[in-house]
């Protein structure tokens, strides 16, 4: 089995805090990521489980947290059938009190050399489609409003 690595960052006009606020609002997930809803804990240890695909037809990524630094950073260790490897975001704050938001996984590929070559094509469309959930997440936390559990 190989791994692959893919990141992106992304800059928001909000605040570390804020940004982080909404990342980790489990259940607003799916208002800044298409096709997926999560659900989940805040503390390393705590498991994450999250769909995606449409209706019925997707898959369930069971997730544990293996870093939660509160404001600035979660990781996770993806244990699914589908998935597995591991993911962080990190969100940095700048001088002009917004932020820098990245986002990165590295997964393991089945199926050898199918796998390595299907990357290929797979690759650049998970980069891009990752890039858009966090310009959305970015979005999302400019426009202000409640979050659930601010932490």
């Amino acid at each position: 089995m190989s791994q692959v690595a893919v990141q992106v960052e992304v800059p928001a006009r909000a605040s570390a805090e804020r940004v982080f606020a909404v990342l980790t609002d489990w259940p607003r997930h799916a208002e800044w990521m298409p096709f997926t809803r999560a659900e989940g804990g805040h503390e390393v240890g705590a498991g994450l489980e999250g769909w995606t695909g449409i209706g019925p037809i997707g898959f369930l990524d069971t997730m544990v947290i293996t870093d939660w630094r509160p404001g600035r950073r979660v990781a996770v260790r993806h244990t699914g059938r589908v998935v597995r490897g591991e993911a962080w975001f990190r969100v940095e704050p700048r001088p002009d009190g917004g932020s820098r938001i990245a986002w990165a996984e590295r997964v393991d590929l089945p199926l050898g050399v199918l796998g390595r070559a299907g990357w290929l094509v797979a690759g650049p469309v998970v980069r891009a489609f990752m890039a858009f959930g966090l310009r959305r997440l970015a979005r999302l936390a400019e426009a202000g409003g409640p979050v659930g559990g601010m932490r």
